[in-house]
């Protein structure tokens, strides 16, 4: 895969969490108390966390491009990966600290399901030798 989706999300990504911490920090203070607060600030952390690693992702998977290798497909598993992570994870704890419906609890623990098997991924791809 061409790494330039990659780049662009994790570049969408990063600027997306610094809005949210910023507007959590600043829009949401008066509105959420200290738990909401607290749970708005996990979900930016692992949100930021994870846009530079798909940024990692997708630097990796170019220089694989650029010496003539292609990246391998669990490279590029790895970065998806980590996208959902960040929608499920990270997506569901904001709304929950919004007050949104209870039901998307069980729904943050997928997006942490999905970010430990994008690292386990990279480290797999890493192991065997994956490209650059």
């Amino acid at each position: 895969m061409n790494a330039s989706p990659l780049l662009a999300l994790a570049g969408l990504l990063g600027a997306a969490g610094v809005g949210l911490g910023a507007f959590g920090a600043h829009g949401l203070k008066a509105r959420l108390g200290a738990d909401g607060l607290d749970t708005w600030q996990t979900a930016v952390t692992y949100h930021l966390v994870h846009a530079l690693a798909l940024l990692a992702v997708g630097v990796w998977s170019r220089a694989a491009a650029l010496s003539g290798q292609p990246a391998p497909g669990s490279l590029d598993g790895a970065g998806w990966l980590f996208a959902l992570g960040v929608l499920l994870f990270s997506g569901s704890l904001y709304a929950l600290a919004l007050g949104g419906p209870r039901w998307l609890g069980p729904v943050t623990p997928l997006g942490g399901v999905a970010f430990i098997a994008g690292w386990l991924l990279l480290a797999w791809t890493a192991l065997r030798g994956g490209a650059a």
